[in-house]
C-alpha cells in the first residue's frame, strides 16, 4: 500500500501546484483592475474651484499656459506633451509648508530621473519675486535636475487662473498684493490628456507613497 502511495506521491503534488496556479489565475482575473479616476470640478471642495467651474461634471482638462522655468526657457503644454506630470504651487522664500514640498518633490524626481514619460512642475505664487535668476538659485540649492523638474514663474494672472480654473490648488483669487495667494500643500498628477488623475497632500510622507504607486498605474494604463 505504502508503495502504491509513492509511486504516486510525484503526480500528487504536481497536480496540487497545477491546481493552486489555476485557482490564483481565475482569482486575478476576477478581480476588478484598479484604475485611477479622472476628476471633475465638481468634485472637488468648493473653496477650491472657481464659481464659474463649480457644475462642470466632465471634459475638465489643465487650460493652456506659457510660463518660464529656471533657465529662461519657455514652457509650454508641448514641453510636455505625451508626459505624466505633478504640478504645484509654491514660492522660493516660503518659510512653512514649501519646504516639505520641496523636499518630498524632490523624492518623486529622484524615484522618476530613469523615466522618460514623467515629469514635474512647480508654479511660482509670487512670480515678481520669484525671477529666473531666483528660481535658478532655488533650483541648484534642492538639487533640481532640470530636464525633469521645471519650476516656473511668469505673469501673475496667468498663474492665478490655472492654480484656481485649472489644478485646483489655490484657496482665492488674489488681489493683485504679492503674497495674496493662499496657495495649498496639494500636489496634483495630470495625465498625458491634461486631464487630473489624483490630488496628494504634498507634505505627507504616506501620501507621496500613494503618489508613487498612482503614477506607475497611470504609466501601465498606457502600455496596456
Amino acid at each position: 500500500m505504502w508503495a502504491f502511495f509513492a509511486k504516486y506521491k510525484f503526480f500528487g503534488m504536481l497536480l496540487l501546484v497545477l491546481s493552486a496556479i489555476i485557482i490564483s489565475l481565475f482569482y486575478n482575473a476576477l478581480q476588478p483592475e484598479k484604475k485611477l479616476k479622472i476628476y471633475q470640478p465638481v468634485e472637488f471642495d468648493t473653496k477650491l474651484v472657481d464659481d464659474s467651474l463649480r457644475h462642470i461634471k466632465k471634459y475638465h482638462t489643465i487650460a493652456p499656459f506659457s510660463l518660464t522655468n529656471q533657465n529662461g526657457e519657455t514652457i509650454t503644454q508641448d514641453t510636455f506633451k505625451d508626459k505624466i506630470y505633478i504640478a504645484d504651487f509654491f514660492f522660493t522664500t516660503c518659510p512653512n509648508i514649501c519646504i516639505a514640498m520641496t523636499k518630498n518633490m524632490k523624492e518623486i524626481q529622484d524615484n522618476i530621473q530613469n523615466y522618460n514619460d514623467v515629469m514635474l512642475l512647480s508654479h511660482s505664487v509670487t512670480p515678481s519675486i520669484d525671477s529666473v535668476a531666483q528660481l535658478k538659485k532655488y533650483a541648484v540649492e534642492k538639487g533640481v535636475k532640470d530636464h525633469l523638474w521645471h519650476l516656473v514663474t511668469g505673469d501673475k494672472k496667468q498663474i492665478y487662473q490655472l492654480a484656481r480654473k485649472s489644478y485646483f490648488a489655490v484657496l482665492n483669487d488674489g488681489d493683485g498684493g504679492p503674497f495674496d495667494m493662499i496657495h495649498t500643500e496639494n500636489f496634483v498628477l495630470i495625465d498625458k490628456e491634461k486631464r487630473i488623475r489624483g490630488t496628494y497632500d504634498g507634505t505627507n510622507t504616506k501620501e507621496m507613497e500613494r503618489l508613487l504607486e498612482d503614477i506607475e498605474l497611470l504609466r501601465a494604463s498606457y502600455v496596456n
